[in-house]
């Protein structure tokens, strides 16, 4: 018999996956939400969604299932049909990211260029989990990541006279030629000359110049950009994205800050614990601070180079009674956080996931099912359920499309 919407389980509590890469904190997920790490491993990501390298499972009547199978049994009803015949899929991926060591300085492609790129590498015969493939899904990857903890960050071009300057004061013989061509053509075409030229050197020249540049760092400590160069010098050494903060934005968002990352733009994640949501790709062009497969020419072409500045780097929310709505241009997700809220009324339209930030949250619907999910616990919600009443005495978040 198959159950009407009436009658259907609304709330579907949520076991996630914990990624364990080596850059993540052994700590930060333990203390936050007291999760458990009996063999103190690094707990990097916490993944709620239907994504295959990581789908969560839901309970259903006792039973664990995975969130992609139960998504198939009824796509219409609990993606949305919108959703569903928009995207095909739960379009987007939510995360608690802890990182205690670097992320690679990366660039996402465009929508367009990577249904371009994943469609050339599949024709020249590239196994899609080869290390050296660029494209592993035709699909655009924007994120906005919300801090839990402060949050240091490397977002988008510096303005080009800084660029400049900094490399000028450095003084590296290997790079005078370099430096020069950059001075005296300061606009996008010769940002992108240069950049691509800093990423290109090999051998003896790579060598030489992170080592000045090193030498620097040493002399100025005092100076937090390179006090940052030196830590980041501990955990990868030699490697040429020692001087992306130098060329990049850097920032330290605030717990409660959020910050919304572009297509097409260069960005590192540094150190702390956040939220992250982004649509349901794993398109990662990589320039620096990895030791793995970095293709110079392929990230050039996806990347813009255009400057940001600093004071446009944050995300501004949109503030309701007790909820803070943060503006996305792009239809695959929504982020929403509430705080300190009692039988708030959320209508909705598609699937989505609540995560309990710092304490308990309850929902309730008006078919009388009712739920209650601990800090550090999620929720998922389909799109069939039309609303429900959420109570928390503390912060909980919403992720949406």
């Amino acid at each position: 018999m198959v159950m009407t919407d009436s009658i259907r389980p609304v709330f579907f509590k949520m076991d996630n996956v914990i990624q364990n890469y080596p850059w993540g904190s052994v700590t930060s997920v333990q203390q936050l939400f007291c999760t458990a790490n009996p063999d103190a491993q690094p707990q990097a990501e916490i993944w709620m969604g239907a994504h295959p390298n990581g789908c969560s499972t839901i309970d259903m009547s006792g039973k664990p299932v995975l969130l992609s199978d139960f998504i198939a049994t009824d796509p219409d009803a609990i993606l949305g049909a919108n959703t569903q015949a928009t995207f095909g899929e739960l379009p987007y991926l939510f995360k608690v990211l802890a990182a205690e060591k670097a992320l690679s300085i990366q660039v996402h492609p465009s929508k367009a260029q990577a249904e371009v790129g994943f469609a050339k590498e599949d024709a020249e015969g590239i196994p899609r989990n080869a290390g050296n493939r660029n494209y592993k899904d035709p699909n655009h990857k924007p994120e906005l990541v919300f801090a839990l903890t402060p949050y240091q960050a490397m977002n988008g071009f510096r303005e080009i006279a800084d660029i400049v300057v900094q490399f000028e004061t450095l003084n590296i013989p290997v790079l005078s030629g370099l430096v020069a061509a950059f001075s005296a053509e300061q606009n996008e075409a010769g940002l992108q000359a240069f950049f691509q030229a800093m990423l290109s050197l090999e051998g003896e020249v790579k060598e030489t110049a992170v080592n000045a540049l090193l030498a620097y760092a040493n002399t100025h400590q005092e100076d937090a950009l390179f006090g940052l160069l030196i830590e980041l010098a501990e955990q990868y050494p030699g490697d040429i994205g020692l001087f992306a903060p130098l060329m990049l934005n850097v920032l330290t968002l605030q717990p409660g800050e959020a910050m919304f990352l572009d297509a097409c733009t260069p960005h590192a994640y540094i150190k702390g614990t956040g939220l992250e949501i982004m649509a349901n790709s794993d398109n990662v062009l990589r320039a620096g601070l990895t030791p793995k497969y970095m293709d110079v020419p392929e990230l050039v072409a996806s990347t813009l180079f255009v400057t940001k500045p600093v004071d446009s780097l944050l995300l501004a929310p949109e503030l309701g009674e007790g909820s803070q709505h943060y503006p996305i241009p792009v239809p695959d997700f929504k982020f929403s956080v509430y705080q300190q809220v009692s039988n708030t009324v959320i209508e909705h339209h598609s699937a989505e996931i609540l995560f309990a930030v710092d304490a308990p949250v309850t929902v309730t619907h008006q078919n009388g099912e009712t739920i209650t999910i601990e800090k550090g616990e999620s929720v998922f919600i389909p799109a069939y359920a039309l609303s429900y009443a959420a109570s928390c005495n503390g912060c909980f978040a919403r992720a949406y499309n």
